[in-house]
């Protein structure tokens, strides 16, 4: 499933990340390929999470939040000073747990951002609203409903909204928190399908619970366990043949 020739698009280095005087995160290293899904797995409170908010640097809204280490993206430290964060978070974008579609409409959900961006063209915004919502496999079922409030989707077209609405940012990276854990199964099996899709013009960080689905989706992944990384390589070695017991014991589902 993984093509050697792609590039590392993020360059984790002895990242370590305190809330207040509790370590969450201990020396980090992580590459992260471009154009590949990588999934991160773990039990719950073992710094996923934490670590998925570092690369858009959402934990800087955490009061304590302190970092050291390294975070290279594109050769560039996102942590030094004077980096452009609203740019960062442009071009890194982010779907949460549950989704969180603004109380709007459709249309408006998905030209929120761009018209904050400065675009006010009416076709251009169409364009974009066309593209984001059939990259995200949501055109088809909302093309006669982009007045329709946003809230009137069901859970699973809401989070696909919630993608599309991050696309039409036009980033390079997508980062997801457990995107799946609120959906159905049918929902769940349409995102998984859709980020198998988008990876072949995006970068996906997945955060997950469902073994399963990171087996399914992913080319690499890493296995957190109490702020570190125990265990990162090609998804097929991880859940066939894992190096670490920890691992193994994750995986068959001894503990977590």
């Amino acid at each position: 499933m993984t093509t050697i020739e792609n590039k590392i698009i993020f360059d984790i280095k002895g990242l370590d990340l305190f809330y207040g005087e509790t370590q969450a995160l201990k020396q980090i290293d992580l590459p992260i390929y471009e154009k590949e899904v990588t999934a991160l797995i773990g039990p719950s409170g073992c710094g996923k999470s934490t670590f998925l908010r570092t690369l858009n640097r959402m934990n800087d809204l955490i009061p304590n939040c302190k970092i050291d280490g390294d975070v290279q993206y594109s050769d560039e430290n996102i942590y030094r000073n004077g980096m452009d964060i609203i740019g960062l978070r442009k071009r890194v974008g982010m779907v949460f747990q549950k989704p969180n579609p603004f109380p709007m409409s459709i249309y408006d959900n998905i030209t929120y951002g761009p018209k904050c961006q400065g675009i006010k063209d009416k076709q251009e915004l169409k364009e974009i609203v066309e593209s984001s919502l059939k990259q995200a496999a949501l055109w088809d079922e909302v093309k006669d409903r982009l007045k329709e409030s946003a809230l009137s989707l069901s859970g699973g077209q809401q989070q696909r909204l919630c993608i599309a609405r991050t696309i039409a940012m036009k980033p390079e990276v997508i980062l997801m928190d457990e995107p799946t854990s609120a959906l159905d199964p049918v929902a769940t099996a349409k995102i998984e399908d859709l980020v198998i899709e988008l990876k072949k013009e995006y970068t996906i960080i997945i955060v997950t619970h469902n073994m399963q689905q990171a087996a399914r989706i992913s080319d690499k992944t890493a296995f957190f366990l109490m702020g570190e990384v125990i265990e990162y390589g090609d998804t097929s070695h991880i859940f066939s043949t894992p190096d670490h017991k920890k691992t193994e014991e994750y995986i068959t589902g001894r503990f977590g």
